[in-house]
């Protein structure tokens, strides 16, 4: 059976770069009509671009709930519900113990915890019953990483929301899973580290794979697609790893 999207609406947060952009564009390619927000607009209009009709972008924070009202606003005219809720919204950077800031933990946490709550709460009005709301987390939600203590734990809360939230809409039927990516080669795990740094992460981080490479986007939005379909109709609670079994073995 082939994935179909035909006929869906979904909402894709951080979708104009690596995961989120690749997802949008696999999940309008499936048939939905996709929705992808972002904090610039450039990029925005880039994304859009590259998705094609399907796509509308809205220029928004996800750690801002105004911006999330917004948004959720502006779905409510042009497609007045939601299928598909991809809260895919995030980053980090890397700071030993010692050197960690108010500022850092804040920054990371408004967005990657604070945001996907009230991503999804304020999404609640739209979804559909029956409808699926996945979460990014990481292999870093089981797995002690060094100088990337407030991210790991960020995404470890990202976790448990997804069992929580399972068991508080299961009334209305609405699946709740978590997609974990192991490195993945995406403009983000390039940031973590200077230019003349970048390949030698790329190189450490494969040789902890057990496949021996770098994930690409698209196998992670294989994976969100998956969750979305009516496929994964009887998965729900789960932290889905796209890793190359990075985290497994």
């Amino acid at each position: 059976m082939s994935t179909t999207l035909n006929g869906k609406v979904a909402l894709v947060t951080g979708g104009t770069t690596g995961i989120g952009l690749a997802t949008a564009r696999h999940l309008a390619a499936l048939g939905a009509k996709v929705f992808i927000t972002g904090r610039r607009q450039a990029e925005l209009d880039a994304a859009v671009a590259a998705i094609g009709p399907a796509a509308t972008g809205i220029r928004a924070d996800a750690s801002r709930p105004t911006d999330l009202d917004a948004v959720y606003a502006q779905i409510a005219r042009q497609a007045g519900k939601l299928h598909i809720l991809f809260a895919n919204a995030g980053g980090g950077d890397m700071l030993p113990l010692g050197a960690i800031t108010e500022e850092h933990f804040d920054r990371i946490f408004a967005t990657n915890v604070r945001g996907v709550l009230f991503t999804v709460q304020k999404a609640l009005p739209l979804l559909v019953d029956g409808a699926s709301v996945i979460l990014t987390g990481s292999t870093v939600s089981i797995q002690g990483t060094a100088n990337f203590s407030v991210y790991s734990a960020s995404k470890a809360a990202v976790r448990n929301f997804a069992r929580s939230w399972a068991l508080d809409l299961k009334d209305r039927h609405i699946r709740v899973n978590v997609v974990s990516p192991g490195p993945i080669r995406t403009p983000g795990l390039g940031d973590l580290v200077p230019d003349e740094a970048r390949q030698g992460l790329f190189d450490h981080l494969a040789a902890q794979v057990p496949l021996g490479r770098l994930g690409e986007a698209q196998e992670v939005a294989n994976a969100v697609a998956f969750l979305a379909s009516d496929e994964a109709s009887f998965v729900n609670g789960i932290e889905f790893f796209v890793d190359g079994g990075m985290a497994q073995v």
